[in-house]
């Protein structure tokens, strides 16, 4: 039986998703919304199913989706070597890059790597994902620390916790709308080209 009959059969298609990366996906009481959560709506409806959203974090990610907790993963989930090593994945929904967050205030002085990797700077990562490799990889003299809740990291940049957040740009520019005095830094610009798209199994062999 193919990945598509057994989802057809079961009358379901199930859906990784962390709820926390605004615009693709948003946690909102029990339920979701987001882009990417319309566009797993969408395809649910075109393969004649339901649509079961089952939540996880960027740190469980692919242990979940190995695991076979869910059909597919959406949810604004970046390309890396070290996925596609294990899963496949759709045709890019989006190409992007990483840009810097940090206070409004502070706009000017970390526009780039080397402006962030400086002693007595504290840059933020949540866990689990491609912001965390990209901390860790190129801040040596910078603090990294990490915030496990990708929906309040923001606020710990605000609070002074932290300095700088490094994310796609999409989400740079989102936060800086939904939280007065938080700039997203040369969205134009990025520091890295990365592409989004959805997590698929691989066939057996």
């Amino acid at each position: 039986m193919s990945q598509l009959d057994a989802i057809q059969s079961a009358g379901t298609l199930r859906i990784c998703t962390t709820g926390d990366y605004k615009p693709f996906t948003n946690a909102a009481g029990d339920s979701f919304e987001g882009i990417d959560i319309e566009m797993a709506k969408s395809l649910a409806k075109a393969i004649g199913v339901e649509p079961k959203f089952v939540r996880t974090k960027w740190a469980e990610l692919m242990a979940d989706f190995t695991g076979a907790k869910c059909d597919i993963a959406m949810g604004g989930i970046g390309v890396t070597l070290e996925r596609q090593k294990r899963v496949f994945y759709s045709d890019p929904a989006l190409r992007t890059g990483k840009i810097p967050l940090a206070r409004c205030a502070d706009k000017d002085k970390f526009r780039t790597v080397a402006d962030i990797d400086k002693p007595g700077v504290t840059a933020i990562a949540n866990p689990g994902g491609t912001n965390e490799r990209f901390a860790k990889s190129n801040f040596k003299q910078a603090k990294v620390t990490l915030h496990s809740d990708n929906v309040t990291i923001f606020d710990e940049i605000l609070a002074g916790r932290a300095d700088v957040f490094v994310t796609e740009a999409i989400e740079a520019t989102v936060q800086q709308k939904l939280k007065p005095g938080l700039c997203a830094i040369n969205p134009d610009k990025p520091l890295t080209f990365i592409e989004i798209g959805y997590l698929l199994p691989r066939a057996a062999t």
